[in-house]
């Protein structure tokens, strides 16, 4: 369920810190642009990242932003002994920083980190997972059920809101029993990107202009899935002619990725690169295509949606939501069998498709926009502030 959209409220500023894990990606996005958005509104805003994972563009985009301290705390993905310190860490900057009115974590790590507490009396925690660990299909029936009671635990005895990026996502987090009314959907939001470096990224990788360009955004891991995208792309090279392949992003697939493509014998048709942002690269490509494993709503589908283009997405969470099947994309089975994403890209690059598609996708460009998404968190940051003032003074 959506907070309708509020009236814009005239109290003094927030003091809002907000935690992130996985520095990059599509999480990575939705914090800067949420730390920015908050900080433009006048809210007093402290940044807390982690260098582990950072991509080197995440750090320099967030400390740009001009917040009044931006933290860089090493915390891991996977749990550990080094989380006690990050712990601590993370306490001593909500100490010496604060108070503060709300903290909002992202990620699960962050998330965790950041609800754990004593009981009584607290600063209203918000948690974000982008994604939870338990909608990843590779996940083992063990695993699952540890992540879920991790999660349901947490829910229910240290979170005061949990916000779900899409529907699907409020519908798994239902599956694992969480605390209904003590969760909303609101949907991440985009700026309209900049078609400013779309020529000079392709001439960069010595694309021509009239290429059909098949593209990805994302962190290079599994979860991701980009070895199905090299995979389908070999299988229709020779059929859909003139066409190449721009993989933007960066991960610990990097290695095995450049190798799949140097052993393609398609070197000059299929190019990996991190120099570039999301937002730069949408308007490259001709298609946008999404193998992923398991998303909740992932920011490059709505970048892609906010350029306007096509997309092929496997049946992931979000997708229903931005793509409707056969109008402004294709939606796929999410299987590491690649005939059916193969014979997507070969469709939607047919002309006359191409030309719907992209018609359609047209029409939608407006749908999810970042002001929508900043006056709903900005809303709900309010309400719980305000609860805990009324408590407070109880």
């Amino acid at each position: 369920m959506e907070y309708p959209l509020p009236y814009r409220p005239t109290p003094a500023p927030l003091r809002l810190l907000e935690v992130l894990e996985p520095s990059g990606g599509g999480s990575g996005r939705h914090f800067i642009d949420l730390c920015r958005g908050m900080h433009l509104r006048g809210h007093h805003v402290e940044a807390v990242y982690s260098p582990v994972r950072a991509e080197e563009s995440f750090v320099r985009e967030l400390k740009a932003v001009g917040l009044p301290a931006v933290h860089a705390v090493d915390m891991k993905r996977a749990p550990g002994p080094s989380d006690i310190p990050v712990f601590l860490a993370l306490r001593r900057i909500m100490v010496n920083h604060g108070p503060f009115d709300v903290v909002h974590g992202h990620s699960s790590k962050a998330g965790a980190l950041t609800r754990l507490r004593l009981p009584g009396r607290h600063v209203p925690r918000i948690y974000t997972p982008h994604a939870f660990r338990t909608l990843d299909p590779t996940l083992g029936r063990g695993g699952r059920l540890i992540y879920g009671a991790i999660e349901w635990g947490l829910a229910w005895f240290y979170t005061d809101h949990l916000i779900c990026v899409s529907d699907d996502e409020l519908s798994h987090a239902r599956s694992l029993h969480m605390p209904d009314e003590r969760m909303s959907v609101i949907v991440n939001g985009v700026a309209p990107p900049s078609p400013d470096m779309a020529a000079t990224i392709r001439a960069s990788f010595g694309i021509a202009p009239d290429a059909f360009v098949f593209g990805f955004i994302g962190r290079l891991t599994t979860q991701k899935a980009p070895e199905r995208l090299i995979a389908a792309f070999r299988h229709i090279a020779g059929s859909v002619k003139n066409s190449h392949l721009v993989m933007i992003g960066a991960g610990e697939m990097e290695g095995p990725l450049r190798q799949a493509i140097a052993e393609s014998g398609l070197q000059n048709r299929m190019h990996l690169t991190s120099a570039f942002t999301g937002p730069q690269a949408a308007p490259v490509f001709d298609v946008l295509v999404m193998p992923s494993r398991y998303e909740a709503m992932s920011y490059v589908m709505l970048e892609g949606a906010a350029a306007g283009k096509p997309i092929i997405a496997t049946d992931i969470g979000g997708a229903r939501t931005v793509i409707g099947d056969g109008h402004n994309g294709f939606i796929v089975q999410n299987t590491d069998d690649i005939s059916q994403l193969a014979k997507a890209m070969a469709a939607a690059a047919e002309p006359e498709t191409f030309d719907k598609l992209t018609a359609a996708a047209g029409m939608l460009k407006q749908r999810f926009t970042l002001d929508v998404m900043l006056d709903r968190t900005e809303m709900l940051y309010w309400k719980l502030a305000e609860s805990r003032r009324i408590s407070a003074m109880a």
